[in-house]
């Protein structure tokens, strides 16, 4: 089952590059994104809660994220949905994943100016319509829980840089 989702958020980290072991590029950052409530007994908005995201953004996606977004960025970021246990140095938790099919600035809280990538033409001269994309969505991302043989890995953040870097996005 493939449970798909959109989340609005803030980004928490600045994202980074790396590869998979079977060398497909990956970008990766966290995504913090926190519910407000008005509260009409005290005629006040109120953070209800912040809940944490590790984003993975693979192929071109994840070169338009390293090159478009950084920490405190609005984001809205559609994907398929990972929840996964890990434990590292005696320490144990739980990680919410998602494989972003696509991730874009909330333009609720600002600007930005979109550049496309320049596309290959069929032809010297002659613009094609058509898309530049030389894979397909489900092989731009992770089709199981590993990509070229391993799995990828948490970000590594603690749960003290959480806490911090909560702070740090409102």
């Amino acid at each position: 089952m493939i449970d798909t989702l959109t989340i609005v958020g803030r980004v928490a980290t600045d994202p980074t590059q790396g590869q998979t072991g079977g060398g497909v590029p990956v970008t990766n950052f966290r995504l913090a994104s926190t519910h407000r409530r008005f509260d009409p007994a005290t005629q006040e908005w109120t953070d209800s809660g912040t809940n944490w995201f590790s984003v993975a953004a693979f192929r071109q996606l994840g070169e338009n994220v390293r090159a478009s977004l950084r920490t405190g960025d609005s984001v809205i970021v559609t994907g398929r949905l990972k929840i996964r246990e890990w434990e590292s140095n005696g320490k144990h938790g739980t990680s919410v994943d998602i494989e972003a099919d696509a991730i874009g600035h909330d333009l609720r809280w600002g600007t930005t100016a979109y550049r496309p990538r320049a596309r290959p033409t069929a032809e010297p001269g002659l613009h094609a319509i058509h898309s530049d994309r030389s894979t397909s969505p489900a092989e731009d991302r992770r089709d199981d829980e590993s990509v070229g043989g391993e799995e990828m890995t948490p970000l590594g953040l603690s749960w003290t840089e959480s806490s911090a870097t909560t702070e740090a996005v409102r």
